[in-house]
């Protein structure tokens, strides 16, 4: 029987925030060894729930090591990347002998001081497992592929989905290509190619047009005789690091010229497409116009400026300030805010509270100062059972509370900063979202799973923060130049 050893490191990590990740965002987000990583992921509709569900199916023995996973931030400390690394090789080289490794990366980790945080990862794990051990790894469809990413791994699988509703589906084809690997039945080979250009959040997701065709094609491209797997990673903007931007991997069954051919043509239809990979939101002051003219509701305003599962601070008010400036009622606003939530637990469920909330992370609104009730205290703790984006199943928003405003508006305030991926976020509160005028998401497009099905009307709003949607917006300084859309359009005669 085929021994494998599973672990991982996800972080997805804004360079532009100045905030800093440290150990306890790990310990927070999910830090498992041994049997724990089953207990947290094996059911879970993320790719290492789909490592147990080859070796189920495969008949390999999975060998656990350390997985870790924090939400989007800031840069890891290099204490904190230091420490993290050392624990997982040190759980690889304990875990004796091994036939293939299996990790799940996000591809995006920066950390001070390496800003390539998962290659130099993967190039300690090759150093310590050898030369020929097939080394699997499994990608968030955001990560930022290096040179060192491929050259160190044998294959990199990635999400296919965005919203990611794909991931234990991934990790399943990532546990079987290492089950083959490891008992001689394959040889993966892999190579990369990326294209100039930065593409826009909206236009990264695969249920929108171009992108929704070019991943529909890699369906029949992994049939094709050779061919073992292909992905198309659309890049994550808010890391100004030498390989952000989109990549094209094709991994083969031992032909690199083939895999090189196929990752090579893959980029240059990405750039054919480079014109349409992109979007123009309206601001804040016309998506709450826009809003209030229509009946369809409830009205998802997407605020992409303070995307969470980007980095963001989480607590940025000016959509809200937008929709009371407009007289909106019925609305629902999550803003993170450990002091509110403090205050409103002082003051107890029926309680009036006077509060300045939110804005102080984000400066590009004030804090909302605002009176109401609490109507609901919580711990913020909920279960997901169904696949969104990120594949948590168990999910924690920390100490939360539910302020009643004029107008029947309602802010919902947590401790800890928590992506809007899905639904119990809301509904484990008591509250009805299908029953209010406006909801306003701290998204890009990753809530679309649990949102969209009852949304009336989506408006995506080109609101200011860390996570603008559109990369002209950001002074990037390491990236590669020149590049769309923030150079002139360079000539591309054969796109490497």
């Amino acid at each position: 029987m085929a021994r494998i050893a599973v672990g991982g490191l996800m972080h997805e990590s804004n360079t532009f925030a100045t905030s800093r990740t440290d150990l306890t965002a790990f310990e927070s987000g999910g830090l498992e060894i041994g049997d724990g990583i089953f207990q947290r992921w094996g059911e879970a509709h993320h790719e290492v729930g789909g490592f147990f569900e080859s070796a189920a199916k495969n008949g390999f023995e999975i060998v656990p090591t350390l997985m870790g996973w924090a939400t989007p931030s800031g840069p890891l400390t290099s204490a904190t990347y230091r420490e993290l690394t050392d624990r997982l090789l040190q759980a690889l080289q304990e875990a004796g002998p091994v036939d293939a490794v299996l990790l799940a990366l996000h591809g995006a980790m920066v950390a001070d001081g390496e800003d390539d945080a998962d290659g130099s990862l993967l190039a300690k794990v090759r150093s310590l497992i050898g030369p020929s051990r097939p080394l699997i790894v499994t990608l968030d469809f955001h990560a930022n592929v290096s040179p060192l990413m491929v050259s160190e791994s044998s294959a990199l699988i990635a999400y296919q989905t965005y919203p990611h509703v794909d991931q234990r589906a991934r990790g399943k084809r990532a546990g079987d290509l290492a089950w083959q690997a490891a008992t001689g039945l394959i040889r993966p080979t892999q190579a990369m190619s990326k294209p100039p250009i930065l593409i826009h959040l909206l236009a990264q997701e695969t249920g929108r047009e171009p992108m929704k065709g070019l991943i529909a094609g890699l369906e029949g491209l992994e049939r094709s005789q050779g061919f073992l797997d292909a992905s198309i990673l659309a890049g994550f903007p808010y890391a100004d690091v030498a390989a952000t931007g989109p990549t094209c991997i094709a991994v083969t069954d031992n032909n690199l010229a083939l895999a090189s051919e196929m990752a090579e043509h893959l980029s240059a239809s990405l750039w054919n497409y480079r014109h349409q990979l992109t979007a123009t939101p309206p601001d804040a002051a016309e998506a709450v116009a826009r809003g209030l003219a229509t009946s369809q509701t409830p009205v998802i305003l997407v605020d992409l400026g303070d995307n969470i599962g980007g980095g963001s601070a989480a607590d940025s008010t000016v959509l809200i300030h937008e929709l009371l400036k407009q007289g909106a009622t019925r609305s629902l606003v999550v803003l993170f805010d450990p002091d509110a939530v403090l205050a409103c637990q002082h003051a107890g469920v029926g309680g009036s509270v006077a509060l300045s909330a939110g804005g102080k992370i984000d400066r590009n609104a004030p804090p909302l100062r605002v009176t109401g009730f609490v109507e609901v205290l919580h711990d913020g703790h909920y279960v997901e059972k169904l696949p969104r984006h990120g594949g948590i199943r168990n999910n924690d928003q920390g100490a939360t509370a539910v302020v009643r405003l004029e107008g029947e508006n309602r802010l919902v305030l947590t401790s800890l900063r928590h992506p809007p991926f899905s639904l119990g976020q809301l509904t484990s509160l008591g509250l009805t979202p299908e029953s209010a005028r406006f909801i306003v998401v701290k998204a890009a497009v990753a809530y679309k799973a649990a949102y969209a099905p009852i949304a009336g009307t989506i408006i995506e709003v080109d609101t200011p923060g860390l996570t603008a949607s559109n990369p002209a917006r950001y002074t990037y300084q390491r990236i590669r130049r020149p590049i769309l859309p923030l150079d002139p359009e360079p000539i591309v005669e054969a796109v490497v």
